[in-house]
């Protein structure tokens, strides 16, 4: 029996996860055709935890520019929804039910490292050169506007044999650039407009795809392009893709999707702004728990809207309790405000956390009239 607990929990790690209802499948052993040396025997998941998500192949390949967004991103949070946000913009050309999943293994790191660069600074750079330019004008007239490029892969399977049947990229573009006007001196920052992002960044996506085409391997497969707008340095919360385009096998992108997502820091003034109801409800569920435990650091939210409705409200309260039955304690009372402060069609989870570990967990689920709440013990 542990060798198979064991045996599923490992499974969990390698699906792409969100759901709560797994479907299971036999196990399936195939042929994985790479197109560009030989090809290998692998193996495909019988567990899918949600029909939304992505099976992905055994033993799992890291992309081939794995780490690369350590470097090029500045904050964790968009380190995390650019890939997650490409995700659910593949959904709607590569469905979870007929496509698996595989990390990206066209776009090497020295092949990023190259694109990213400046035009002065590498052969088929994508950001414009700074050749001559002081630090202000590099911000006016030549700012950096891409900074990263992720890659996801879709694979089909065919009677024996898995194939690479569409591509995803994600284009990371600057929000803002920072600069230096003189060597060791102070940060300025110089907001990039809107329109001035998303023309750049068509404008990449058009010389990116143009340069996978080059790759016989993607030469007549779709690919799917989204554009994601970074947050600033200093954000809790990240950026959104705003935009995405799908190029047919053989073709580049034309058309393009407006994706009307949005992240908002609760409590806050665009909380207040935008969705003020809901910011009521936070501020009064953060004051009942402020009430019962004085020994807090901070109560913040982060809401996921999609089309301006609330897709899922994660709250993150940091504690410095000590002892066990403290934790069960604040756990309890925390699922009954929980259940009063926020109705059965919200989508709420409560993360409780001391200095290097999570204490708690609560989810409650539309539909829920109870959170589900788990304590960690050890």
């Amino acid at each position: 029996m542990a060798k198979k607990l064991i045996g599923i929990s490992s499974l969990i790690l390698l699906l792409i996860v969100s759901g709560c209802t797994p479907r299971l499948d036999e196990e399936t052993e195939v042929i994985q055709d790479t197109e560009k040396e030989t090809t290998k025997t692998v193996i495909i998941p019988s567990l899918q935890l949600d029909e939304t998500y992505y099976r992905t192949l055994m033993p799992y390949e890291e992309s081939a520019s794995r780490g690369l967004v350590v470097s090029n991103l500045a904050t964790k949070y968009d380190m995390k929804e650019v890939e997650n946000g490409l995700l659910r913009i593949s959904q709607n050309e590569f469905s979870p039910d007929t496509y698996l999943f595989q990390e990206g293994q066209y776009l090497d790191t020295k092949t990023l490292e190259k694109w990213l660069a400046r035009t002065n600074q590498a052969e088929g750079g994508l950001n414009p050169s700074s050749a001559g330019l002081t630090g202000e004008e590099k911000a006016k007239k030549a700012p950096v506007y891409i900074t990263h490029i992720v890659e996801q892969n879709y694979l089909k399977k065919e009677d024996n044999t898995v194939k690479l049947a569409g591509v995803s990229v994600g284009l990371a573009l600057n929000s803002i650039y920072y600069y230096q006007k003189e060597d060791y001196g102070a940060w300025f920052e110089e907001p990039l407009s809107q329109a001035l992002i998303e023309e750049n960044g068509k404008r990449i996506a058009e010389e990116v795809v143009s340069r996978m085409r080059k790759d016989e391997a993607l030469a007549n497969i779709p690919i799917v392009v989204g554009l994601f707008k970074q947050s600033s340095k200093n954000a809790v919360v990240p950026g959104t893709y705003f935009t995405y385009s799908v190029a047919p096998g053989g073709k580049n992108v034309s058309d393009w999707q407006q994706v009307n997502e949005e992240y908002i820091l609760f409590p806050s003034a665009d909380s207040k702004e935008k969705y003020r109801d809901l910011d009521t409800i936070f501020r009064n569920f953060k004051q009942d728990v402020e009430l019962y435990f004085p020994n807090y650091t901070s109560i913040i939210g982060t809401g996921y809207f999609k089309e301006n409705q609330l897709q899922k409200l994660t709250i993150n309260i940091p504690i410095q309790f000590y002892g066990t039955a403290e934790v069960i304690g604040f756990t309890q009372h925390l699922a009954g405000l929980v259940k009063n402060h926020f109705n059965t069609s919200m989508n709420v989870e409560v993360q409780v956390n001391s200095l290097d570990r999570t204490e708690a967990l609560l989810v409650k689920k539309p539909g829920d009239e109870d959170p589900f709440v788990h304590i960690y013990t050890q």
